[in-house]
C-alpha cells in the first residue's frame, strides 16, 4: 500500500531527494547517496515511490480450464 504509516524510510522515496541516477539520490542534507540510504530527516512521498510488480501467473491456462 503506496499510503500507510509504517514505511519504512528510504532516500529513494523522500520528498528532499532528487534522483540523479539508478544508483544515486542527491540529497539536501547529506549530498550523494545510495537509494537504499535514510536518515533523521526523511519525508515521504508517495508519488515517488514504485510499487512492486504484481505476481504473474506462470500456468498458460487453456479455454477447457474455464468451461463446465
Amino acid at each position: 500500500m503506496l499510503f500507510r504509516r509504517d514505511i519504512e524510510p528510504n532516500c529513494a522515496y523522500c520528498e528532499r531527494g532528487e534522483r540523479v541516477s539508478d544508483t544515486e539520490i542527491k540529497c539536501p542534507k547529506r549530498g550523494g547517496v545510495a537509494p537504499g540510504d535514510s536518515c533523521k530527516a526523511f519525508r515521504y512521498d508517495p508519488l515517488k515511490r514504485i510499487p512492486p510488480r504484481p505476481a504473474s501467473l506462470r500456468r498458460k491456462f487453456k479455454p477447457e480450464d474455464f468451461s463446465l
